[in-house]
């Protein structure tokens, strides 16, 4: 490879493992979903009458608020995820590092999947 095709692939994020780039926007893309969500949340908390179990079960319970609480509780997790990775790409080494990768992205999952199942679980009634 020329040192400019190696310099244009530097540019284009494509570095030696490719990905870097992918990465980088998935943590911005992410971070702007989290903030739309986040505000969405926020008002609507703010909006409830009163804070009740009742209250907040029967909003929560909402087709089009059930849906958006389970993107954000998805998209929080894989954010986190995304985050988690580049600490642990950073700062741990050897045999370390892939086993903490793997536990990672194990408990990102899981807490991904049970949130959007207990979220399930509220709009579909027990």
């Amino acid at each position: 490879m020329s040192d400019s095709a190696q310099a244009l692939s530097k540019v284009l994020g494509r570095g030696s493992a490719h990905e870097g780039a992918h990465h980088w926007r998935m943590q911005r893309l992410t971070a702007l979903g989290l903030l739309l969500l986040g505000a969405w949340f926020l008002i609507s908390l703010v909006l409830l009458p009163d804070y009740s179990y009742a209250s907040v079960y029967s909003w929560a319970s909402g087709l089009v608020n059930a849906t958006l609480l389970a993107l954000f509780a998805a998209t929080a997790c894989w954010h986190s995820l995304l985050g988690v990775q580049v600490v642990i790409e950073d700062y741990v080494r050897g045999w370390v590092r892939p086993a903490s990768l793997i536990v990672s992205g194990f408990i990102h999952l899981m807490l991904a999947a049970l949130s959007v199942l207990a979220i399930a679980r509220i709009a579909l009634g027990n």
